[in-house]
């Protein structure tokens, strides 16, 4: 990752990425491909995913709401 951000390779690698509408989510930080570069993520690259895809990138994404709700309880 650093090597494609520090060399502006433009790679095409799963991170982590704030979501704003992409694969369904808003506000969340999700594992998703992305193109990196010089200035971090430079675009989302959305896919094609079957529905039990969906479904498991669903349950994931509850997951992490579920814990960001728990975090501000605390």
């Amino acid at each position: 990752m650093a090597e494609s951000i520090l060399k502006d390779k433009k790679e095409i690698l799963s991170c982590a990425a704030y979501l704003e509408g992409e694969y369904g989510f808003n506000d969340l930080f999700i594992g998703v491909p992305v193109k990196l570069g010089a200035n971090g993520v430079e675009e989302i690259i959305a896919i094609t995913l079957t529905d039990e895809e969906q479904t498991a990138l669903a349950k994931s994404a509850d997951a992490v709401s579920e814990l960001i709700e728990a975090l501000k309880k605390l």
